[in-house]
């Protein structure tokens, strides 16, 4: 019964850990991403973790149609994962974002799904 009890509390108190070691990249990030034709485009991505290291927000660059929702978001320690769709000439594409958070940066990089294209490398900065 005791070694029962003991290992439960070993869990509980690695869960904890496990909750506060998660990073904090609530809010608003800025980026420039350097683009081909269209030159630097201005990005605000906006995150919110929610239990279970989920990820929930949005990307905005301007364009039509407002902000798009990200899918599929995940947040592990300081690594974070996401999706997002848009219309291209095609059809629709979905680009997977990869990024790892260091205080009020996330280095990020970004990969059309299906592996066509070169990674885009950014880095986004926390905004006030």
């Amino acid at each position: 019964m005791k070694t029962k009890v003991c290992i439960l509390l070993i869990c509980m108190f690695a869960l904890a850990t496990l909750a506060l070691a998660q990073a904090k990249v609530d809010g608003k990030w800025t980026a420039t991403i350097e683009g081909g034709r269209r030159g630097p485009q201005m990005v605000t991505i906006t995150l919110k973790s929610e239990a279970g290291g989920k990820l929930s927000g949005t990307i905005d660059a301007g364009g039509r149609g407002g902000p798009a929702m990200i899918e599929e978001g995940t947040v592990s320690g300081n690594t974070i994962k996401f999706k997002q769709k848009q219309m291209g000439r095609g059809g629709e594409v979905i680009l997977n974002y990869t990024g790892t958070l260091s205080g009020d940066e996330i280095k990020f990089s970004r990969m059309q799904e299906g592996g066509q294209g070169m990674p885009v490398e950014f880095t986004a900065k926390r905004g006030s």
